[in-house]
């Protein structure tokens, strides 16, 4: 009988092994400090880092983490698996990777400038991503994985040089415009919420993922 011991073992070599390593991430060009941690700092241990104050840099730990898995997702992909789509209503991987890109831009200007709106010239380069739908379809296609991973790796490098520049106070600050009686929202909040809002996006590429294999197999 396999003991939960067994399934934990299991669970975390299929989580080592599910992008072969640190050293592909270099390989893609990408920005290494926004893509892995520093050496001296484990993946899998959640909790402050070198540079941050002590409740960001936890939030930190989890933001490098999560990017890990989206950029194993990625990497390998060919333009045409990054652009298929499961139907004409559906989202291509490309265009959710660059939507991760555009969230993060947008909670970079939300939190760091007080701003909620895009400036024409970086609505030039997010909008379609952060809108998706039919804009996002006709727009975002043709490119490659390192094409997307580095796009998304160099907002993701301004946002953890911004929040070395934070402390906790900061981060706990609550929103009065974005809050509402009994529902209050911080920057905590949201800064979780452009981690756990990559999570969800990560499942649905893996999905998209394993469809777009079979279907241009066939």
């Amino acid at each position: 009988m396999k003991t939960e011991n067994h399934f934990r073992r299991e669970f975390l070599k299929k989580t080592l092994a599910m992008g072969g390593g640190f050293a592909a991430f270099a390989s893609l060009g990408l920005a290494a400090s926004a893509s892995t941690p520093p050496k001296n700092e484990d993946l899998m241990s959640i909790g402050p880092r070198k540079g941050y104050s002590p409740a960001i840099g936890s939030l930190v730990s989890m933001m490098y983490y999560m990017r890990h898995t989206i950029i194993n997702t990625v990497k390998s992909l060919s333009v045409d698996e990054l652009d298929y789509l499961m139907d004409d209503k559906a989202n291509s991987i490309g265009a959710l990777v660059l939507h991760l890109g555009a969230t993060d831009k947008f909670y970079q200007m939300n939190t760091f400038e007080g701003r909620e709106e895009f400036t024409p010239e970086e609505d030039k380069i997010w909008g379609a991503a952060m809108r998706l739908g039919d804009e996002g379809r006709s727009q975002i296609k043709g490119k490659s994985a390192d094409y997307y991973l580095k796009m998304i790796a160099d907002v993701r490098e301004e946002t953890l040089k911004k929040l070395k520049e934070k402390d906790d106070n900061w981060l706990m600050e609550v929103d009065q415009a974005w809050s509402q009686p009994g529902n209050e929202i911080n920057t905590y909040w949201k800064w979780f919420h452009v981690m756990e809002h990559e999570s969800n996006h990560g499942g649905q590429m893996r999905i998209i993922r394993d469809r777009a294999k079979i279907a241009l197999a066939g």
